[in-house]
């Protein structure tokens, strides 16, 4: 156990003891599923707060997803920290990490709807390790109910009680794309419940619909993005002369490149940004660029025009 609650490497078959070893592996599973990575998980202590305590614990725009026990008498949270939430955004709807994931940005309900499928999942897989266990009516029926945008309303929306806080940071292989996740539920004992099988069915039914709007969300807007203008801009070298030798061009001047090679050009965005760098050649009898990363992305000063 102390193994399982200091580090999850990859996702294994088995069942984890306790409701913290069961949560960081059932997220585990539910991020692989979704992304088809293979995640880590680094696990952190289990604690108990108050309401007050658990709003200082949210780093700021964090995705705050708000969870339902199912019958209306309970709330919890489960939020992701900015950096995961823009790798993990990313990466299903380009299949891409993005190339700046640390920079925040404030989350939004588009976030949030394609993020609850993976939230629902962590939730009920984390309710089946626990089926069998002591804390199995304590895990028992959570799932995603709506997003809130910051977390000044949660003062209002959630019960002034204790609170079992869970702590995991995810990473993904690629991209570097990592954060925290953090579960807060009410930490007062519940009743076990035994839902009827029509309930059951109802539960299934809507996790599939859920399962297939975030699938045709997904496809509608990797449609949109592949079909946007990207107007990149491919430098060799730039050069700088006075205006008076600029407004004596004429056609059929030369003018000098002494610092150019096919070895290695930019690209750059309509900002100036570097996205990435390359090099000149042929493939198949057209002019080509092998692309690679940018060593340096900060973009070089405006061209300067000597007088």
């Amino acid at each position: 156990m102390g193994v399982l609650r200091r580090k999850f490497g990859r996702v294994e078959a088995g069942t984890a003891q306790g409701a913290e070893g069961a949560w960081h592996l059932s997220l585990a599973r539910a991020a692989r599923d979704a992304t088809g990575l293979s995640p880590e998980v680094t696990a952190g202590r289990e604690t108990r707060v108050s309401l007050a305590e658990l709003v200082e614990h949210l780093a700021d725009r964090s995705l705050i997803a708000m969870l339902d026990e199912g019958e209306g008498a309970a709330l919890g949270l489960c939020a992701l920290a900015p950096p995961l939430l823009s790798g993990l955004v990313a990466l299903l709807t380009t299949g891409r990490a993005p190339l700046d994931p640390e920079t925040p940005r404030r989350p939004t309900r588009t976030d949030a709807a394609m993020l609850a499928p993976l939230i629902d999942a962590a939730l009920s897989g984390w309710a089946a390790e626990l089926a069998a266990q002591e804390d199995g009516a304590f895990a028992d029926g959570w799932r995603y109910a709506s997003f809130l945008e910051d977390a000044r309303p949660l003062a209002l929306l959630l019960e002034d009680t204790a609170y079992r806080l869970f702590r995991a940071d995810l990473s993904l292989p690629q991209g570097g794309v990592a954060g925290q996740v953090l579960l807060a539920l009410p930490a007062a004992p519940r009743p076990r419940r035994s839902p009827q099988p029509a309930q059951m069915a109802a539960q299934a039914d809507a996790a599939l619909a859920d399962a297939a709007q975030a699938d045709g969300f997904r496809t509608a807007f990797s449609r949109q993005v592949e079909t946007v203008a990207c107007r990149m801009d491919a430098e060799l070298v730039r050069i700088t002369l006075p205006l008076g030798q600029v407004m004596a061009l004429a056609v059929g001047d030369v003018v000098p490149l002494a610092d150019a090679t096919v070895a290695r050009l930019l690209l750059r965005g309509v900002d100036g940004q570097t996205i990435a760098e390359g090099k000149l050649g042929q493939m198949r009898g057209q002019r080509a660029v092998r692309l690679s990363l940018p060593a340096d992305p900060a973009p070089l000063p405006a061209p300067q025009i000597a007088g």
